[in-house]
Parts: C-alpha cells; structure tokens; sequence
C-alpha cells in the first residue's frame, strides 16, 4: 500500500519503511508525527481525494533536522550598471521515516500534527492583551523659582544652567554655599562643567549672596 501526501507545497509518494526529506518541521528527532494531507492510497483499491482524503493519514519518525545542498544563486546586470549579485543557501530539511498508512480514523490517533516550522496553528488562541502600562508619576520640580533664589546672578550662570541646576535640586545659594570637594566634583561629573565651578568661584559668590 502506497499514499501520495502533501507537506511543505510539494507531494510526495511513499509506503512504509521509506526514508524521506521534506520542508522542516516543528518536531525534535525520535517524535512521531502525522501528515494529515492525503491526496492518495494506492493498493488494492486506490482512492482519490477531492482533494484530500478524509480521515487518511500517514505516520512517521522523525530521524534528524538537517540541510540541503547549498545552492548559489548569482545575478549579473550588464550595460548601464554593471552589476552584480552572489549570494548561497542552505534549505532546512527533516529526515523522516515512515511508519504507517492509515486509511481512516487519523483523528482519532493523538499523534502530533507534521506542521512547518514556519507554519502557524489553524486556530491560534488570541494574544493576551498586555496590561496598560500604568503612567509614570510627574517628577516633582524642585522648589520653584520664585520661592529659591536668583541663581543667574552666579558667574557664568544663563536660564539654560539654571534649569539644569533646578533638575538637579539646587535652587538657593545657601545649598551651593554648603558645598565642599566632594559636592563640587560631585556636580562637575553630573553637569559636565570639568572644573568650571571652582573656575567661577560659585561657592565664595554663593557664600556672598546668600547673607544678603
């Protein structure tokens, strides 16, 4: 008895016992898969599908996941451009080896479906929906402006390096009158001043400013 299956877009002929190469599946080797696609069973008494036969199936033993032969594709444009192209590939192939014919009740088997590896389920459950990602809490702003101090009356201080300092936390001259080596280096790294601060005299001016 023969069966005349189809897997991967291609149809193949085999019986029992017969080792065959076909479009990878999404199976590990020693599985036992089911070709549900029956165009044919040959035997006695052939039956046709139209197209596929009902309840027909044949079973196999999925040997090893391997690769074709490499195959060089190379493409050349000649008059304007001159171009060309070279590029190989290697199709992705399991080796199966047949095990059984069946003419009917394949529904009833409980052997895993012979599905592509690229293929996906007839009736794929619905993605859960990811849940709404809560929204993130406004920073709060440090002290306003208008109850800190003007720190633009700082050497070499605009608007622009004002803000930065207010995102840092720093708003009245009292804070950067308090500040010693570790705090200026500390600041230096994070507004990237590279010693700026100690150039302008922050901290003897802040020092001044904040008494008044």
């Amino acid at each position: 008895m023969f069966a005349v299956l189809k897997t991967g877009g291609k149809q193949y002929r085999v019986k029992s016992g017969d080792v065959l190469r076909v479009e990878k599946l999404a199976a590990a080797a020693g599985d036992t898969v089911q070709f549900n696609d029956i165009l044919m069973l040959g035997g006695d008494t052939p039956t046709v599908g139209s197209p596929m036969i009902t309840g027909a199936a044949v079973q196999a033993t999925v040997i090893d996941q391997i690769k074709g032969e490499k195959l060089i594709h190379y493409v050349k444009r000649r008059r304007k451009h001159s171009s060309q192209r070279k590029k190989g590939h290697r199709q992705k192939l399991t080796l199966v080896r047949i095990t059984d014919i069946l003419a009917d009740g394949a529904d009833k088997t409980g052997v895993m479906a012979a599905i592509g590896s690229g293929s996906a389920p007839t009736e794929a459950a619905p993605a859960p929906k990811a849940a709404a990602k809560p929204k993130a809490a406004k920073a709060e702003k440090p002290a306003d402006a208008a109850a800190g101090d003007d720190l633009k009356q700082l050497s070499g201080v605009g608007p622009a390096l004002e803000k930065k300092l207010h995102e840092a936390g720093v708003t009245t001259f009292a804070q950067i009158a308090a500040w010693g080596e570790d705090d200026i280096a500390a600041f230096d790294e994070k507004l990237n001043f590279k010693g700026r601060i100690e150039r302008e005299g922050w901290v003897e001016q802040a020092k001044t400013l904040a008494q008044g």
